[in-house]
Formats: structure tokens, sequence, C-alpha cells
């Protein structure tokens, strides 16, 4: 796949994650949003507060570390929770709107950097997994997404957990919450 597919492609699923979050979150009653994915997980909120981090802290200061220093440097550590003391007080809406608009500076701003082929072969160093491709790293980045708006799905589901009676048997998204282990780390 081409520089210009992959990016296209990457891209197609970078701008509908804001999207999908507002359609799945705006005017949500609060009953439904107060449980997390799993036991120790996150809500629907921390999933939201979570996405401006990586936003802010992860995903295009890493694409720029990789084109400006390469292996050479590692990207800085990210703090996965910084979210819950930041966002005490923001409203939902407040988050999602936040989320939206640094999403979109953040495509316009990765249409900017990724000129060729050989900048999705560039090389940048991570902290724990060591050299990864910046192809690798836009990669992690969509499935990020799809990862969080699945925890988002779970976390709405995992409210209504009891309230389904029997047919908690049949539901999946139910039956894998309660297989998942504990969260730690999230």
């Amino acid at each position: 796949m081409g520089e210009e597919a992959f990016l296209d492609d990457t891209i197609a699923v970078l701008e509908r994650t804001p999207r999908t979050v507002r359609a799945l979150l705006t005017g949500m009653p609060e009953s439904w949003l107060g449980e997390p994915d799993v036991a120790g997980g996150w809500t629907a909120r921390d999933v939201v507060g979570h996405l401006i981090s990586a936003e802010l802290k992860a995903w295009i200061p890493r694409t720029e570390m990789v084109l400006e220093h390469g292996a050479s440097r590692s990207f800085d550590a990210f703090d996965r929770f910084a979210h819950v003391e930041r966002d005490v007080g923001a409203s939902l809406d407040e988050l999602i709107h936040r989320f939206e608009s640094l999403r979109a500076e953040n495509i316009a701003r990765l249409r900017e950097l990724v000129r060729s082929e050989a900048d999705l072969e560039r090389v940048g160093r991570h902290p724990d997994f060591g050299e990864v491709r910046l192809r690798q790293l836009l990669s992690a980045w969509t499935v990020h997404d799809l990862d969080h708006v699945q925890q988002i799905f779970s976390s709405l589901a995992a409210s209504r957990s009891e309230a389904v009676g029997p047919w908690r048997a049949n539901l999946g998204i139910l039956l894998r919450r309660d297989a998942a282990p504990p969260a730690s780390g999230r």
C-alpha cells in the first residue's frame, strides 16, 4: 500500500472516531454512563479523557519525533491517567468537543508531516518497544481508537449487566466483560 493510500486509509478511521464518540455519548442519560468496561476499568467519560490525552501527548508528538530525530531519541513517556485530575469539573459534552477539535487539528498536522512512502518507513524509538516505524505508530493510532470505542460500548453495556436477567448468557459483550481480568494500568 502506497503512502497516499495508507495515509488516506488511516485518516478514514481517525476522522470517524470523534463522530462515533459524539453519536454514542451526546445526550446519553447518566444511568448509562457510570459503569466501567471491566472491573477496575474505565467509564465512557474516562475513555474520552484518555483519547484527549493521546491527542495532546502521544500521536502527533511521536510522529514529529520520528521525523525530526529518528531513533536517536526515545519517545516521551505517556501518562495514560492524565485525564483523571485534568478533567475534573468538565462535562462529558465539553470533553467530546475538545476531543473533536484536537483530532481535527491533528489530522491536519498529520497531512502536513507525512509526505512520502519514505516517511512511513522512518524509525523512531519507543521507551518499551524499542525501534518502531512511523507506519506502525499510525496503525497503532487507528487500532487504539477502535479499542477505545469498543471500551465505550462495553461500559455502556455494563450499566445494564444485571438488568438483562437471563439474556446475559447470550450477550457476548457482557460475557467478554465477565471473562476479562480486572483492569490494571489501563
